[in-house]
């Protein structure tokens, strides 16, 4: 998955079919959440080379 950030733009641009269903079911979920008043909030930590997985909660 190709993930660019455009000023306060973030694209991602899935590069198998894997990833294009996966992007679909995200998007569904964001779709749900902006309509639903809900937010993703970030758990944790992301750190690269130690902690590889960002994860969120919707609330």
């Amino acid at each position: 998955m190709k993930i660019e950030l455009e000023g306060t733009l973030l694209n991602f641009t899935p590069e198998n079919d894997r990833e294009r269903q996966e992007l679909n079911q995200l998007w569904t979920i964001i779709i749900g959440c902006v309509s639903e008043g809900k937010k993703l909030v970030p758990v944790g930590q992301y750190l690269p080379g130690i902690k590889e997985v960002a994860t969120f909660n919707i609330e």
